[in-house]
């Protein structure tokens, strides 16, 4: 038996679709009670032209990761787990809920899996959990964490429930890590990194000096089952296609849209600034804004990583980031193209 948390969400519903497409009969995805499981069904209409076919073998179990006995049942009898439920916000205002949920329900998780004898855990930490290695250097898996105000709250909450993990397999829990950088696919338009396809296609003008690492979610999907049902054990991997300029990433969803690429280059001053008014402008009109500081600071950073480790141990081939662009564009114009209107 197989199970996925968070299979109600982005990575999760990916997991749950190449399981599913790989052969696996029997895998089991926990959900919250009450919960929709439309949007793990959409993502699976991404891929399959008769995605009800494989999205009803999905066994959905009640429980929260919150509810330490309601995944001690559900964990009964699962050979390999999948850790992808979390909480991603950098609003100061969610402090709370990601901070419980992806620390404290991680301990669970964990908890959980020791108990019933779970012969293997896969976990879905972020890149977020290692050191920076400044402008000129290449962050890799031995580029550790350094306390730092800079640090994003989200981040810091990812550290903890990692060192959770890292605790469960001190104790005998049989466990593997990945640290993917920012993820490229279809998913929830109005959040997490797909949003960057909403704002393209509202008009964006503005482009950081940044650099970062990205990967499709479908690569995520794949490096974690080879290495959760592999024989790797009490390790952590980057999983990183690329790492590209900001401005080229932009350059290529505008192409892949039909649209103008920004053209004005907003330095760290500026996004401040920008930041700032977007944070006042929600006094008024109520609508939380996609930008805060901690993104704004990122995104005026240069940041590399080092896929080495993870491609010498397995071999797999990434799909290049402008490929995961165009795929991820045109399913979004897929979506949206007919009701949405591109501001001017």
């Amino acid at each position: 038996m197989i199970l996925v948390t968070g299979g109600t969400g982005f990575v999760g519903a990916h997991l749950l679709y190449h399981l599913l497409q790989s052969g696996k009969s029997s895998v089991r995805s926990l959900k919250r009670t009450g919960s929709s499981t439309e949007f793990a069904k959409k993502i699976f209409s991404c891929y399959s032209k008769s995605p009800d076919q494989l999205f009803n073998k999905i066994e959905w179990v009640d429980g929260d990761i919150l509810d330490y006995y309601s995944l001690s049942d559900a964990f009964a009898g699962v050979d390999y787990l999948y850790h992808a439920a979390a909480v991603v916000s950098f609003h100061p205002e969610d402090k709370n809920k990601v901070i419980r949920t992806n620390i404290e329900g991680t301990a669970n998780v964990v908890n959980a899996a020791l108990e019933q004898k779970v012969k293997k855990m896969g976990y879905i930490s972020s890149i977020g959990v290692l050191g920076r290695a400044g402008n000129q250097g290449l962050t890799d898996e031995e580029t550790y964490w350094k306390t730092s105000s800079k640090n994003s709250l989200y981040s810091k909450s990812k550290y903890e429930a990692e060192r959770e993990v890292w605790r469960g397999i001190a104790e005998g829990l049989d466990a593997v890590i990945v640290n993917p950088s920012i993820i490229v696919g279809p998913g929830n338009w109005n959040t997490g990194s797909p949003q960057i396809f909403q704002t393209m296609w509202k008009g964006l003008k503005f482009y950081t000096g940044g650099m970062n690492g990205f990967v499709d979610v479908n690569d995520v999907a794949h490096a974690m089952i080879m290495l959760t049902e592999g024989d790797f054990s009490g390790e952590r991997y980057i999983i990183n296609a690329e790492n590209i300029r900001y401005k080229q990433f932009f350059e290529w969803m505008a192409a892949a849209m039909n649209l103008p690429a920004p053209k004005y280059k907003a330095g760290p001053l500026m996004s401040s600034a920008g930041w700032r008014l977007l944070k006042a402008m929600t006094l008024f009109t109520g609508k939380r804004s996609s930008i805060t500081q901690e993104s704004v600071r990122t995104a005026n950073q240069v940041y590399r990583y080092s896929n080495q480790k993870f491609t010498e141990a397995t071999g797999m081939k990434f799909m290049p980031v402008k490929e995961s662009v165009e795929k991820t564009a045109g399913l979004f114009l897929k979506d949206y193209h007919p009701s949405l209107t591109r501001s001017s």
